[in-house]
């Protein structure tokens, strides 16, 4: 009887199973024509597609969507600014894609990556479009070159409504953005993490999802998770992400040059890899671990933001993360970011070479990449010439002349930013008051002579592009 019962108890939750399943079938197509190969998944669950663009996935009816990574050589239909590689999950199990050939080769293109432009107020988007003026023309400037666009997160503050005004506005970059969700793109208040999804769904729609371009891989993940009281959250990725994302890249060949966009960091400094703090789960990912090591097989560069500042983490080889400062500085209330980075945008080229990057602030020309201080002026850096290049990480060459003298090899070390310090030591007159100058670590310094008169800054990137700078010294 015992055994009888245990088959019985078995058998009815298979039967419960079963009827949570529901069979998807479709096609997918570009004018006309199947397309081969194709991933389509509800976000658990993956098929692929026949030589006649045919798929059949047995998914689970409590999924929101159903989605397919966009392979290279193709573009998903753009719908008011947001890409349309998903549908609503079908009552009646079927569900076709359409999707777009794109010209030309992609093996050869560039990506504009944005962080953080957190609209609070309508007065922003103003604000907002000069900047999307910015990006079409250093883009125009590219030539010929195709770009894309991803957004990390913080699209909104907290208002979902002005989801469709950003889209109108980002549109005058004339690209093509893709979004990952940020702790502001919450739906909060909620009892559970698995409701905070839910009004950035309806706009820009599954939280997690593939696609590649030419030689490239990319992956949108959601590390907000929040925590279901008030507004607090933690940066962490959850089991169901991870299992999705180890099936997708088991799709992928090893070596594949694969981009990971995320709001929260996996780090920013060696020192949060190194330690867990309960205090800073909210600022990077706490189980970074177990994304680091689906990465392995690949050369990967992790995209994030949240932190409205910059770091630049070579994390281990073939493994990079860059935490990209915010398109509005501090939340539109100053052209500076609180650590001293102006407001702007992180820009790659990539090709059969590789990935290079490099930083544009959106108020300035492209060449325009650090700010000298010196000890005389600003007493915090007594004794010293100093420049903040906030684009900068270990493998930039920094020299330093004074007077025309060559100063050797110049010290790396964190501090805060004097211009960040002024503008941000009175927030009185502005709509935030919480707005604080922050410490970080892309300064770089050397001693100063008594009685120098000025100095300049020759800094070398770590793909050998070089800029200057010079500063004289008023007593």
């Amino acid at each position: 009887m015992k055994k009888y019962l245990t088959l019985l108890l078995l058998g009815a939750l298979c039967a419960g199973a079963r009827a949570a399943d529901i069979r998807i079938r479709g096609r997918v197509c570009c004018d006309g024509r199947g397309v081969a190969n194709v991933w389509v998944t509800d976000g658990e669950r993956f098929a692929r597609t026949d030589a006649k663009g045919r798929y059949a996935l047995t998914a689970d009816d409590a999924n929101r969507f159903v989605f397919l990574s966009v392979p290279a050589g193709y573009d998903a239909p753009v719908e008011n600014g947001v890409v349309r590689y998903f549908h609503p999950m079908p009552t009646d199990g079927r569900c076709d894609f359409e999707l777009l050939r794109r010209p030309g080769d992609d093996a050869r293109f560039g990506l504009v990556v944005t962080a953080d432009p957190q609209i609070w107020a309508r007065k922003e988007l103003a604000k907002l479009a000069a900047a999307a003026d910015d990006i079409a023309a250093t883009v125009g400037a590219c030539g010929d070159m195709p770009f894309q666009g991803i957004c990390c997160g913080d699209i909104i503050s907290h208002d979902h409504s002005f989801y469709d005004e950003y889209n109108r506005t980002m549109a005058r970059t004339g690209l093509v953005f893709r979004h990952v969700m940020g702790n502001h793109d919450m739906t909060l208040y909620g009892r559970s993490h698995e409701t905070s999804c839910r009004k950035y769904e309806e706009t820009y729609g599954p939280a997690y999802y593939s696609y590649d371009i030419g030689r490239v891989h990319f992956v949108m993940l959601d590390d907000n998770f929040y925590i279901g009281r008030d507004y607090f959250y933690i940066g962490y990725l959850d089991e169901r992400q991870l299992r999705w994302l180890e099936e997708d890249l088991s799709h992928v060949a090893p070596g594949t040059t694969v981009f990971v966009a995320m709001h929260i960091p996996s780090t920013c400094e060696e020192k949060d890899r190194k330690q867990f703090r309960y205090e800073g789960a909210g600022h990077t990912m706490t189980n970074h671990r177990g994304l680091y090591e689906l990465l392995k097989p690949f050369d990967a560069h992790i995209v994030s933001g949240h932190t409205h500042t910059t770091y630049n983490s070579p994390i281990r080889e073939g493994l990079y993360e860059h935490v990209v400062p915010s398109l509005g500085g501090a939340w539109w209330q100053g052209t500076l970011c609180t650590d001293g980075t102006p407001r702007g945008y992180c820009l790659f080229e990539i090709d059969d070479e590789g990935v290079r990057w490099r930083y544009k602030c959106t108020d300035h020309p492209d060449d325009f990449q650090m700010k000298l201080y010196d000890g005389v002026a600003h007493e915090a850096f007594a004794g010293y010439a100093v420049a903040n290049i906030w684009a900068s990480d270990p493998a930039w060459k920094v020299e330093f002349t004074v007077d025309g003298r060559p100063c050797g090899t110049a010290e790396r070390f964190e501090a805060y930013d004097p211009d960040a310090c002024r503008m941000y030591s009175d927030t009185s007159g502005m709509d935030h008051r919480w707005i604080y100058p922050s410490v970080s670590d892309h300064y770089y310094r050397v001693a100063l002579p008594e009685g120098a008169q000025c100095f300049e800054v020759t800094a070398t990137d770590r793909f050998g592009r070089t800029y200057r700078a010079a500063h004289r010294i008023q007593r």
